[in-house]
């Protein structure tokens, strides 16, 4: 959305200028203010903004109190949000905003993410339309092979004012099981990017000191061995059943 026509809180909270450690600081250590609870997330997901001294800035704060039991995935999905950008910040990939833990929010432990300010009209489907993102949504896409991401929707993925794109709600991620499940399908057969095939190499070797204490022992083992399996077949997979696609689709 153009700069003229965003809301001028949701500019705010954008906070243009921080940088990444920055951004990290001010999650970690800023004072919380609800603003509000997220329309449409099936676990309670609030925007906050966030104050330490002068500088102010948004986020998404998923508390751990707020998530629904799944069947599938224990409790603390807000641990797998924290681990998902703690994996791409680690391997260099980035697309995944700056997300910390935090005991001290307003509703107790959770995880605290960066609000990005982005047109929802932009989604997966209209990004793909219109052209000159193929680089971005295959790193993307190829990112979402590793964290073995469960619920890759249409509306997780976002650019921002500056053009960058990034992958929200990454919760539903690191299950031992092959559990894929995406709207990104559009790339079926294709060679992963190299930078991607780094990444599972780096993988390979070692792990990103930073995913200690937020996935398990049978989930770290499960993650290099899907690094494995990408570089013995690096091409995109194709869906193989109707639960490959997230419901709903955006």
């Amino acid at each position: 959305m153009p700069e003229d026509e965003r809301p001028p809180r949701a500019a705010a909270l954008s906070a243009p200028g921080l940088a990444g450690e920055g951004w990290l600081e001010l999650l970690a250590l800023g004072e919380v203010e609800v603003l509000g609870r997220m329309p449409y997330s099936s676990n309670a997901t609030f925007l906050v903004e966030l104050t330490l001294g002068e500088v102010t800035g948004g986020a998404i704060y998923k508390p751990l109190g707020g998530e629904r039991p799944l069947w599938d995935f224990p409790d603390g999905l807000f641990r797998r949000e924290v681990a998902a950008y703690a994996l791409a910040e680690g391997l260099g990939i980035g697309m995944i905003p700056e997300t910390v833990g935090r005991r001290d929010a307003p509703f107790g432990l959770g995880s605290l993410q960066r609000f990005i300010d982005a047109d929802p009209e932009r989604h997966y489907f209209a990004l793909h339309d219109e052209g000159g993102h193929e680089e971005p949504l295959r790193r993307l896409a190829g990112l979402d092979l590793l964290l073995n991401n469960a619920d890759r929707k249409g509306g997780h993925v976002l650019v921002d004012a500056d053009g960058a794109l990034w992958g929200i709600d990454n919760g539903l991620s690191f299950h031992v099981e092959p559990k894929l499940r995406t709207v990104m399908w559009d790339f079926a057969g294709e060679e992963v990017p190299e930078e991607i095939l780094g990444a599972c190499r780096q993988l390979r070797d070692a792990l990103p000191p930073a995913l200690e204490g937020l996935l398990d022992e049978e989930e770290l083992a499960a993650l290099v061995e899907r690094a494995e399996a990408v570089l013995r077949w690096p091409a995109f997979p194709a869906p193989t059943h109707r639960r490959a696609y997230p419901w709903p689709l955006l």
